[in-house]
């Protein structure tokens, strides 16, 4: 099978052949229809996350992945060569930018059907996220005010997104060019973040959503109401700043869950989009890592093994 890999950190990723895998007791193997490029796969490339994700090379990255069943190993129940699914890799093994790939069954969700397989990869890790701030560390709830910070993002997006599906007012942060899209997800209001500080329009907000980190942080704590809360993706939060103004600030990693991934799934069904930047191949690896890396994607980057 065709793989994108490299040799060591930094290096260039490049096309490369390998065996394809067999699916062991307790997986399936899974003809790769999308892999998404994440801001992970990237500082995993950079060499940021050795203390958490040590890569064995030659290492095939990526972690979100949507496919068809090929073959199913010993010991799988509930699953029939041909269905169409999404999942999440282990970091540490990587294995999504291939033809074919290894999943243990235990992660598997049904792929939703409102939107075209290869892209339905975009969902895994920015719905896990968002769904983990939203209803695992946070109850958001009809009525509340949510403020999310770099809300044209695709984390900050899906935020957006569930918390008015789950009847939230949702305030939210992005530049003047994307508050189209910002209202689009059904945003009540949209500030500009290059011209306009946020910290004087609001108030009494009951969550901050922060995908943006610096000075967002502790000028969020002016606009939460006593008893809010911070939830943070990109640092932990100054959680004894946080108490002394009176609120709880909390940090979210994202943790694979196929349960919660099958929420993610289930609200894509119910009209939650993800914002595509663009599918690109394998021979243009190189250039999506970097513009992934760069801060240049408006939306996700998903690799599409075939044409």
């Amino acid at each position: 099978m065709k793989t994108l890999e490299y040799n060591d950190y930094g290096q260039a990723p490049a096309i490369a052949e390998r065996p394809a895998p067999q699916a062991a007791m307790g997986e399936v193997l899974v003809r790769v229809a999308g892999a998404a490029l994440n801001p992970l796969d990237t500082k995993i490339h950079a060499g940021y996350m050795t203390d958490f994700f040590l890569a064995a090379f030659p290492y095939v990255p990526g972690t979100d992945i949507s496919g068809t069943i090929e073959a199913i190993g010993d010991g799988v129940s509930g699953w029939k060569i041909g269905d169409e699914i999404i999942a999440r890799l282990d970091p540490s093994k990587g294995g999504a930018f291939a033809e074919f790939a290894a999943v243990p069954a235990d992660q598997l969700v049904r792929a939703p059907t409102s939107m075209p397989l290869a892209e339905s990869a975009g969902l895994v890790t920015i719905g896990g996220t968002a769904w983990q701030i939203l209803f695992d560390e946070f109850a958001v709830a009809s009525g509340q005010r949510v403020l999310v910070h770099g809300a044209a993002g695709p984390v900050g997006a899906f935020a957006t997104q569930l918390a008015v599906q789950a009847g939230a007012e949702v305030f939210a942060t992005a530049s003047a060019q994307d508050a189209d899209y910002v209202r689009g997800l059904g945003a009540a209001q949209v500030i500009d973040y290059r011209n306009e500080r946020f910290e004087d329009q609001l108030s009494d907000i009951d969550l901050v959503v922060d995908t943006v980190g610096g000075d967002v942080e502790e000028r969020s704590l002016k606009v939460l109401k006593q008893g809010g809360t911070l939830i943070a993706t990109p640092v932990p939060p100054d959680a004894d700043r946080a108490r002394a103004a009176g609120v709880e600030a909390k940090f979210v990693f994202h943790r694979s869950d196929a349960a919660k991934l099958g929420h993610v799934a289930e609200r894509a069904d119910h009209g939650v989009k993800v914002r595509l930047d663009r599918m690109v191949r394998f021979e243009e690896g190189a250039d999506a890592f970097a513009r992934q890396a760069g801060g240049d994607a408006k939306g996700k980057i998903i690799f599409k093994p075939r044409n």
